[in-house]
């Protein structure tokens, strides 16, 4: 993606998330957003004109909305309630994450329910577009009313305070803006509220693991195969006709690649008629497991483009003049995919240790003990598969469901949250964690094929054993492994497009 997406609150996808968070794809404010904006703002000077009591004009907020906020005090308010709710701690966001928050939080901007004014919007996409990146602690947010401690920390920028990070230099907010030509927002009534209320950190994180996901689905069937054919397994369990007969989706799709992958190996047909009947659950069932995942993760797609164009402002904005509180800011329909979609990736990452397992083992595999030449001498990949155990059992803890626990805030006002930032950021921490998994057994996978030598496997699967032999020589001795670890890890996004 080259072409600048645009920001209306209507069409923002995942693609574009990740094109403008990771590849500094430029964003521009669609022009009807533009006006939807400025007709919001609109009702809300109205409200101030008429003098009504309004909560999120000129009020106070949360368990504070019965007092009355007079109108020389409400761009105060504005700048009290940033500098309150900026409370994160623990470690920054990674950039790409940053981003994909101020991306985010614009386009909820700009579905015009928020009652900002434009000038807000325009500036958020100007720190993109000049990459002035808030420092965003990552831990702090509840999930309602929304991720209010890290949209603090993202909005405090924009009125010079807090800290950001420019071309790789911490800076106070105020230094960032002064370096990038802007001044400071003056925030008018409701604009605080309309910059911190909202799941943006939590979609963020989400989005960004989403899109990895699916990279890692997809490399996942090519490592499998790759496995299955260095164990001279069967590619009879994935038979159309058995996966016609259980129509999950997902699943259809990874035992249709399986195969696919497989074809023109000769390492498959020298062992046809062995007699073999079937392999181990870990490499017969893949398409069930991984096409799990698949299910899991296109639910979470849907979930998740619906609420990257959601407005989640409270109380939310009519053109037709009403202000309305609500409740869109609770992050339960994403705390809850995020969830699923990590359950399902460490039923990923936990048969892909299952398969190494196997091949590690002489009496399971048939191959040299510990996929070593000299074992003995050489302890080969033993240890490889311990680690990738260790990762799996990593997964397991991190797939205990956050969405399912609550603790009531803001003196039992808010008294059920959502968890959607920590769901997100499990999330992400088992998808990292997958990948390391998948790069384990990816690297066992081409040692144990070429134990098959001279018989050469399928041309898509000689493609995938490469790429692997470019970064890293097969093992002869032991050697430092640590380094080897990684070069496959990095490797494994890069191999869907072979089953395709």
């Amino acid at each position: 993606m080259t072409n600048p997406v645009s920001v209306d609150g209507r069409t923002l996808d995942i693609a574009g998330v990740e094109a403008v968070a990771r590849h500094g794809v430029g964003v521009t404010l669609d022009a009807d957003a533009h006006k939807k904006v400025a007709e919001a703002r609109r009702v809300v000077e109205e409200i101030l004109d008429s003098g009504e009591v309004v909560y999120g004009i000129n009020t106070g907020f949360g368990k504070l909305a019965e007092v009355r906020i007079s109108s020389d005090q409400l761009e105060q308010l504005q700048l009290n309630l940033l500098r309150s709710h900026a409370c994160g701690v623990g470690a920054p966001f990674a950039e790409d994450v940053v981003r994909a928050m101020l991306l985010l939080r614009a386009n909820v901007l700009a579905t015009g329910h928020a009652g900002c004014r434009p000038p807000v919007v325009e500036r958020i996409l100007e720190l993109l577009e000049a990459g002035v990146h808030p420092v965003v602690p990552c831990q702090g947010s509840v999930g309602a009313s929304g991720d209010l401690a890290p949209l603090a920390h993202l909005a405090l920028v924009l009125v010079g305070e807090g800290e950001a990070i420019v071309n790789g230099e911490r800076l106070s907010g105020g230094e960032a803006l002064a370096g990038a030509g802007f001044e400071p927002l003056h925030l008018e009534a409701k604009e605080g509220l309309a910059l911190i209320n909202g799941t943006q950190a939590s979609a963020a994180v989400g989005a960004l693991a989403v899109a990895d996901a699916r990279r890692l689905l997809d490399a996942a069937d090519v490592i499998c195969a790759l496995t299955l054919d260095a164990m001279a397994g069967t590619d009879a369990a994935f038979d159309p006709a058995v996966h016609a007969a259980r129509p999950h989706p997902g699943q259809g799709v990874s035992a249709a690649r399986l195969l696919d992958l497989l074809v023109g190996s000769d390492i498959r047909e020298s062992h046809r008629e062995c007699g073999r009947v079937q392999d181990a659950y870990s490499l017969r069932c893949s398409p069930q497991v991984h096409g799990a995942g698949r299910d899991a993760l296109e639910h979470a797609h849907r979930v998740l483009e619906i609420e990257l164009n959601s407005a989640t402002d409270n109380p939310m904005v009519f053109a037709e003049g009403r202000l309305i509180s609500g409740g869109n800011f609770h992050g339960a329909p994403i705390a809850a995919v995020f969830d699923y979609l990590a359950a399902t990736l460490t039923d990923v990452a936990s048969i892909s240790e299952r398969r190494l397992a196997r091949m590690v083992d002489t009496a399971l595999s048939g191959l040299p003990r510990f996929l070593s030449p000299d074992a003995g001498l050489n302890s080969g990949f033993m240890m490889v598969q311990v680690s990738a155990a260790a990762l799996v059992s990593e997964c397991k803890t991190l797939a205990h469901p956050a969405s399912v626990d609550s603790i009531p805030t803001s003196a039992g006002q808010e008294d059920h949250v959502s968890m959607s930032t920590w769901a997100a950021r499990k999330l992400a921490r088992v998808v990292e964690l997958t990948q390391q998994v998948l790069g384990m057994e990816y690297l066992a996978a081409v040692q144990a094929l070429e134990f098959q030598r001279p018989l050469k496997t399928s041309p898509a699967l000689e493609l995938a054993a490469s790429r692997l032999r470019e970064k890293v020589p097969r093992l002869e001795d032991d050697r430092y492994m640590a380094p080897d670890i990684a070069a496959a890890a990095d490797l494994v996004p890069t191999l869907g497009d072979l089953g395709d």
